[in-house]
């Protein structure tokens, strides 16, 4: 098993998510990671989609993707050099002054925005990659006891300056 991604442009269309999402879920294919958003064109969405899956699976759902009326182009990203980014939350709560100050400090060394505060909870963001944001992730659950975790799925495109070497 192996993490794949794929791009897919696809009809911006009330239904579209919903039956990308059934096929998947139709033959028991777990998303790991799904992002929509709208492109240039307001007519066509852009989804990223993260997978685990073997060689053979992770051509059944290409196969299963290009057959869909409502997608436009199936792009896999797997083996591609790309730019990639997820947006990731974590609320601290049950913060002393001391905890505030830790939290300020990792803020510099790991370049993450503190975004809000509360008298005793602090709101951080992080957009990175999936494996740093894992990493800060794994720095704050060892050290503050009461973290609330929002992450958003990654988005990814592929990068310019690989494509010219």
């Amino acid at each position: 098993m192996e993490k794949r991604w794929l791009s897919l442009y696809v009809e911006n269309r009330v239904g579209v998510l919903a039956r990308i999402a059934g096929l998947f879920s139709g033959k028991s294919y777990n998303l790991q990671s799904l992002t929509v958003g709208t492109t240039e064109d307001e007519t066509v969405s852009r989804m990223t989609i993260s997978v685990e899956s073997d060689d053979a699976t992770f051509e059944q759902i290409k196969k299963q993707l290009n057959r869909s009326v409502e997608v436009i182009k199936v792009m896999d990203y797997t083996n591609m050099s790309i730019r990639m980014k997820e947006i990731m939350f974590i609320k601290v709560k049950g913060c002393t002054q001391k905890d505030r100050n830790e939290v300020f400090q990792m803020a510099q060394v790991f370049k993450f925005r503190v975004k809000d505060m509360g008298k005793d909870s602090i709101l951080i963001e992080s957009v990175r990659t999936e494996a740093k944001n894992n990493s800060i992730l794994k720095v704050f659950k060892k050290r503050f006891s009461s973290i609330e975790v929002v992450r958003g799925g990654s988005v990814a495109i592929d990068s310019i300056s690989m494509q010219d070497r």
